[in-house]
């Protein structure tokens, strides 16, 4: 096992990360450019079609209850419409719509380039394993990107399109609260499944251990209802299932530092002998 290279000095390090910024920002744009030109075809497919009834996650969740004898989570029309109330309203949504197409479709290369940033601080064993934290990483927040449209982004449009307080008040909605609810879902969702990730690299770093994580489980537990109700509509039905998600990673990320921590113990008494 040969020692990490050697230390940069701090303005080293500060221009190491204003290239890795550069770079990542210059692939966003790329993406959201073909993002941009394509906008109908994503903005068709990708954000108006939480107005459609026959919207998957609705088609599931009334198939679901069917099974059940009941029609309750069927969903036969949305009632509220979309309006742009301003003149730069549209293009405005249109740009950051190319802008979080293109940080997703570039999240894969971002986390290389993070990857770059912090090779030269890990030793020679823990560098070979860069295209198992990119794929993983990836992996992990396009799951939750694909978690955020099916599940939280309809369920808070479903709840909140139609929530009245008074059948007098009209339901219509600005396209960009519409297009923020979307957003938030999908990225909030995307940036929460990296939670194995963050704490391999806060075990590895000592920051955390396995009787740490056990013993915050209530507090953490908290702390899931609170995010969830957050990035949710305000229904207990949307809260328990991105809770359930949110607490299976945090106890896989316990298994993780159990694993680090019986290899480091190894290591140790190897050194020992």
């Amino acid at each position: 096992m040969s020692k990490p290279q050697k230390e940069m000095s701090f303005l080293n390090h500060l221009e190491e990360l204003r290239w890795l910024l550069v770079r990542s920002a210059i692939v966003v744009l790329a993406f959201a450019i073909i993002a941009f030109l394509n906008i109908k075809y994503i903005f068709n497919n990708f954000i108006i079609v939480f107005k459609n009834p026959d919207f998957t996650t609705y088609k599931f969740l009334c198939n679901f209850s069917k099974a059940f004898g009941s029609n309750g989570l069927c969903i036969d029309h949305l009632d509220f419409s979309i309006q742009s109330l301003k003149m730069a309203e549209q293009f405005s949504a249109h740009i950051w719509l190319a802008l979080t197409f293109g940080f997703i479709i570039a999240f894969p290369y971002i986390l290389f380039e993070i990857w770059k940033f912090i090779k030269p601080a890990l030793y020679d064993n823990e560098r070979k394993y860069a295209s198992v934290f990119i794929i993983v990483s990836s992996l992990l927040f396009f799951l939750g990107v694909l978690f955020g449209f099916y599940i939280i982004a309809p369920l808070s449009i479903n709840f909140l399109g139609n929530y009245s307080v008074s059948e007098d008040i009209e339901r219509n909605f600005k396209l960009a609260s519409y297009i923020a609810i979307i957003k938030t879902a999908v990225l909030s969702s995307g940036l929460i499944f990296e939670m194995p990730v963050i704490i391999f690299f806060l075990a590895k770093m000592g920051l955390v251990t396995s009787e740490f994580l056990k013993k915050s489980r209530k507090y953490t537990f908290v702390i899931v209802l609170v995010v969830a109700a957050i990035i949710t509509p305000p229904d207990i039905l949307s809260q328990v299932i991105v809770t359930i998600p949110m607490m299976i990673l945090f106890e896989v990320g316990i298994i993780i530092t159990k694993i680090i921590e019986k290899k480091q113990l190894k290591e140790e008494k190897n050194l020992a002998k």
